[in-house]
Protein backbone atom coordinates (compact mmCIF):
# COMPACT_ATOMS: atom_id res chain seq x y z
CA UNK A 1 0.00 0.00 0.00
CA UNK A 2 1.50 3.34 -1.02
CA UNK A 3 2.19 6.18 1.37
CA UNK A 4 -0.23 8.28 -0.66
CA UNK A 5 -3.04 5.76 -0.16
CA UNK A 6 -2.31 5.64 3.56
CA UNK A 7 -2.14 9.41 3.69
CA UNK A 8 -5.49 9.87 2.00
CA UNK A 9 -7.04 7.29 4.27
CA UNK A 10 -5.50 8.13 7.56
CA UNK A 11 -4.95 11.85 7.53
CA UNK A 12 -8.67 11.99 7.03
CA UNK A 13 -7.84 10.83 10.24
CA UNK A 14 -8.07 12.05 13.37
CA UNK A 15 -9.13 14.72 15.57
CA UNK A 16 -12.10 15.74 13.56
CA UNK A 17 -15.40 16.65 14.41
CA UNK A 18 -21.46 17.20 20.13
CA UNK A 19 -24.36 18.01 18.93
CA UNK A 20 -27.95 17.46 19.87
CA UNK A 21 -30.24 15.07 18.10
CA UNK A 22 -30.24 15.03 14.31
CA UNK A 23 -28.89 18.47 13.55
CA UNK A 24 -28.95 19.30 9.84
CA UNK A 25 -26.08 21.35 8.36
CA UNK A 26 -28.22 24.50 8.49
CA UNK A 27 -28.94 24.14 12.20
CA UNK A 28 -26.79 25.51 15.02
CA UNK A 29 -25.58 22.08 16.21
CA UNK A 30 -22.93 21.89 13.49
CA UNK A 31 -21.69 25.40 14.19
CA UNK A 32 -21.48 24.61 17.91
CA UNK A 33 -19.49 21.45 17.24
CA UNK A 34 -17.10 23.15 14.82
CA UNK A 35 -16.53 25.95 17.33
CA UNK A 36 -15.71 23.43 20.09
CA UNK A 37 -13.26 21.61 17.83
CA UNK A 38 -11.65 24.86 16.59
CA UNK A 39 -11.04 25.91 20.18
CA UNK A 40 -8.32 23.25 20.35
CA UNK A 41 -5.34 24.85 18.63
CA UNK A 42 -3.14 21.83 19.35
CA UNK A 43 -3.91 18.13 19.64
CA UNK A 44 -1.68 15.16 20.35
CA UNK A 45 -3.46 11.79 20.41
CA UNK A 46 -2.59 8.14 20.20
CA UNK A 47 -4.18 6.09 17.43
CA UNK A 48 -4.76 2.59 16.16
CA UNK A 49 -5.71 2.02 12.55
CA UNK A 50 -7.08 -0.89 10.56
CA UNK A 51 -7.05 -0.87 6.75
CA UNK A 52 -8.96 -3.52 4.80
CA UNK A 53 -8.89 -4.13 1.06
CA UNK A 54 -9.90 -6.90 -1.33
CA UNK A 55 -6.32 -6.97 -2.64
CA UNK A 56 -4.86 -7.76 0.79
CA UNK A 57 -4.82 -11.22 2.36
CA UNK A 58 -5.52 -9.73 5.78
CA UNK A 59 -6.08 -6.26 7.23
CA UNK A 60 -3.12 -3.97 7.83
CA UNK A 61 -2.96 -2.67 11.40
CA UNK A 62 -0.90 0.23 12.65
CA UNK A 63 -0.54 2.42 15.72
CA UNK A 64 1.20 5.60 16.69
CA UNK A 65 0.66 9.28 17.39
CA UNK A 66 -1.21 12.12 15.67
CA UNK A 67 -0.50 15.82 15.97
CA UNK A 68 -2.47 18.86 14.87
CA UNK A 69 -1.41 22.49 15.19
CA UNK A 70 -3.76 25.17 13.90
CA UNK A 71 -4.28 26.19 11.25
CA UNK A 72 -2.90 23.45 8.97
CA UNK A 73 -0.13 21.31 10.42
CA UNK A 74 -1.04 17.61 10.49
CA UNK A 75 1.38 14.88 11.43
CA UNK A 76 1.03 11.13 11.69
CA UNK A 77 3.83 9.17 13.34
CA UNK A 78 3.36 5.46 12.86
CA UNK A 79 5.33 3.46 15.42
CA UNK A 80 4.06 -0.05 14.62
CA UNK A 81 4.36 -2.20 12.55
CA UNK A 82 7.30 -0.05 11.33
CA UNK A 83 8.23 3.59 11.85
CA UNK A 84 6.95 6.10 9.35
CA UNK A 85 6.24 9.82 9.55
CA UNK A 86 3.79 11.73 7.35
CA UNK A 87 3.65 15.51 7.72
CA UNK A 88 1.45 18.01 5.95
CA UNK A 89 2.44 21.57 6.68
CA UNK A 90 1.19 24.56 4.70
CA UNK A 91 0.50 22.40 1.64
CA UNK A 92 3.86 20.59 1.68
CA UNK A 93 3.84 16.84 2.22
CA UNK A 94 6.86 15.11 3.77
CA UNK A 95 7.12 11.33 4.09
CA UNK A 96 9.92 9.80 6.15
CA UNK A 97 10.37 6.06 5.86
CA UNK A 98 13.55 4.44 7.12
CA UNK A 99 16.50 6.53 5.94
CA UNK A 100 14.53 8.04 3.06
CA UNK A 101 12.64 11.30 3.00
CA UNK A 102 10.29 12.38 0.22
CA UNK A 103 8.88 15.86 -0.35
CA UNK A 104 6.00 16.96 -2.54
CA UNK A 105 3.14 19.41 -2.50
CA UNK A 106 -0.50 18.64 -1.94
CA UNK A 107 -1.22 20.33 -5.27
CA UNK A 108 0.62 17.45 -6.99
CA UNK A 109 -2.00 15.02 -5.63
CA UNK A 110 -5.45 16.54 -6.23
CA UNK A 111 -7.08 13.19 -5.39
CA UNK A 112 -5.83 13.53 -1.81
CA UNK A 113 -6.80 17.18 -1.33
CA UNK A 114 -10.47 16.53 -0.40
CA UNK A 115 -9.46 14.16 2.43
CA UNK A 116 -7.02 16.69 3.82
CA UNK A 117 -9.42 19.58 3.34
CA UNK A 118 -12.09 17.70 5.29
CA UNK A 119 -9.74 17.51 8.25
CA UNK A 120 -8.36 21.01 8.07
CA UNK A 121 -11.77 22.62 7.56
CA UNK A 122 -13.32 20.66 10.42
CA UNK A 123 -10.52 21.28 12.89
CA UNK A 124 -10.38 24.94 11.95
CA UNK A 125 -14.15 25.27 12.33
CA UNK A 126 -14.39 26.43 8.70
CA UNK A 127 -17.88 25.33 7.74
CA UNK A 128 -17.83 27.06 4.34
CA UNK A 129 -14.66 25.22 3.30
CA UNK A 130 -16.07 21.91 4.55
CA UNK A 131 -19.30 22.36 2.60
CA UNK A 132 -17.45 23.22 -0.63
CA UNK A 133 -16.45 19.57 -0.98
CA UNK A 134 -18.90 17.62 1.18
CA UNK A 135 -22.53 17.17 2.06
CA UNK A 136 -22.47 17.33 5.85
CA UNK A 137 -24.87 15.47 8.11
CA UNK A 138 -24.59 15.71 11.87
CA UNK A 139 -26.53 13.36 14.14
CA UNK A 140 -26.31 12.45 17.77
CA UNK A 141 -27.89 12.37 21.16
CA UNK A 142 -26.61 13.96 24.28
CA UNK A 143 -22.92 14.64 23.95
CA UNK A 144 -22.25 11.77 21.50
CA UNK A 145 -22.22 12.70 17.82
CA UNK A 146 -21.60 11.42 14.30
CA UNK A 147 -20.50 13.63 11.43
CA UNK A 148 -21.06 12.03 8.03
CA UNK A 149 -19.28 13.61 5.06
CA UNK A 150 -20.26 12.50 1.56
CA UNK A 151 -18.82 13.93 -1.64
CA UNK A 152 -20.55 17.04 -2.97
CA UNK A 153 -18.24 17.25 -5.98
CA UNK A 154 -18.78 14.79 -8.85
CA UNK A 155 -15.04 14.22 -9.35
CA UNK A 156 -14.78 12.87 -5.78
CA UNK A 157 -17.50 10.22 -6.08
CA UNK A 158 -15.28 7.94 -8.18
CA UNK A 159 -12.82 7.78 -5.28
CA UNK A 160 -14.74 8.28 -2.04
CA UNK A 161 -18.04 7.02 -0.62
CA UNK A 162 -17.92 8.66 2.81
CA UNK A 163 -15.96 9.87 5.80
CA UNK A 164 -17.69 9.04 9.11
CA UNK A 165 -16.37 10.78 12.19
CA UNK A 166 -17.64 9.76 15.63
CA UNK A 167 -16.97 11.56 18.85
CA UNK A 168 -18.17 12.85 22.15
CA UNK A 169 -18.04 16.41 23.40
CA UNK A 170 -15.09 18.09 21.75
CA UNK A 171 -13.15 14.86 21.18
CA UNK A 172 -13.01 12.70 18.08
CA UNK A 173 -13.15 8.98 18.86
CA UNK A 174 -12.93 7.42 15.38
CA UNK A 175 -12.67 8.23 11.69
CA UNK A 176 -13.88 5.68 9.13
CA UNK A 177 -13.23 6.18 5.42
CA UNK A 178 -15.11 4.17 2.82
CA UNK A 179 -13.58 4.32 -0.65
CA UNK A 180 -15.42 3.59 -3.87
CA UNK A 181 -13.16 0.61 -4.63
CA UNK A 182 -14.28 -1.12 -1.40
CA UNK A 183 -11.20 -0.24 0.67
CA UNK A 184 -11.95 0.82 4.22
CA UNK A 185 -9.85 2.53 6.84
CA UNK A 186 -10.87 2.91 10.47
CA UNK A 187 -8.74 5.00 12.80
CA UNK A 188 -9.54 4.95 16.50
CA UNK A 189 -8.13 7.67 18.69
CA UNK A 190 -6.95 6.29 21.99
CA UNK A 191 -6.86 9.63 23.81
CA UNK A 192 -4.61 12.61 24.47
CA UNK A 193 -0.92 11.98 25.04
CA UNK A 194 1.43 14.08 27.19
CA UNK A 195 3.54 16.68 25.36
Amino acid sequence: MSALARLSGSLALALLVGAGAAAAPGEPGLDDLLARLAAHRHRHDGFTERFTSAVLERPVEASGELFYDAPDHLEKRTLKPRPERLVLDHGTLTVERGKRTYHSTLAEYPQVAPYIDSIRATLAGDRAALERSFHVKLTGSGDTWVLLLTPAVASMTAELVSVRIEGSGDAVRSVAIERANGDRSVMTLTGPLPP
